[in-house]
């Protein structure tokens, strides 16, 4: 009778047995396959940088964005954009200054016994635009370099750089000793030719509680 039984139980025991194999063989397939695929990508990751993997990183912060991304997504391709909109930090610099420091550009023209130079400066990055008689293009167009002609034709110059680099208004702290002088000229010169010298003053913000607020210069009322 106890052999009968144990064949019975051990009849029944195969197939339970045999299915516990099977996962136990499963588990150990799947674990290991997932502990190849962590190595592998840790092998990757763990690579030194190549020239070519640092080129294509580059590539893929500096893309474009698609055309379905470019909606919401705007560059801004002009570092004087807030000059033109007036509410760029203006340095107000002392009350007794003279002359003073509230510009974002500013006219400086040096001259010397030969050449006279003319000089656009930023209160922050210091020289931007230049033209000077000393130059060959504008040289050989000249018969002297220092005398009213040159003064005349340099500010021409000095207007058409100043227009072709977007900026129309300036300060200019120079004044001339006589009406008429040379350096008078190349003033009027400048103005004449489509440059202000005098730049218009900062945006204040505007509080809650004032009772008139300005004009933005970046809204367009239209007359009706």
């Amino acid at each position: 009778m106890k052999i009968i039984r144990l064949k019975l139980i051990g009849k029944f025991l195969k197939p339970v047995i045999r299915d516990f194999q099977n996962t136990a063989h499963l588990y150990v397939n799947v674990h290991s396959h997932i502990a190849n695929q962590n190595k592998h990508e840790m092998s990757r990751s763990a690579r030194p940088l190549t020239s070519a993997r640092v080129l294509h990183k580059i590539k893929a912060l500096t893309s474009q964005p698609s055309v379905s991304e470019a909606g919401n997504f705007s560059t801004n391709r002009n570092p004087r954009n807030l000059e033109r909109l007036r509410i760029a930090y203006k340095p107000v610099g002392y009350h007794l200054e003279k002359p003073g420091r509230s510009y974002w550009h500013t006219l400086e023209i040096n001259s010397s016994g030969r050449y006279v130079s003319a000089d656009v400066k930023h209160f922050e990055n210091g020289v931007i635009l230049s033209a000077s008689t000393s130059e060959w293009a504008i040289k050989q167009q000249l018969y002297k370099t220092n005398d009213t002609a040159a003064y005349v034709n340099l500010g021409r110059v000095l207007a058409r750089r100043c227009l072709q680099a977007g900026i129309t208004e300036m300060t200019c702290q120079v004044e001339a000793p006589v009406k008429g002088s040379k350096l008078d000229q190349l003033l009027q010169t400048v103005q004449e030719n489509g440059v202000s010298f005098e730049e218009p003053s900062r945006l204040d913000n505007t509080q809650p509680w004032d009772a008139q607020r300005q004009e933005k210069p970046w809204e367009v009322f239209e007359e009706k």
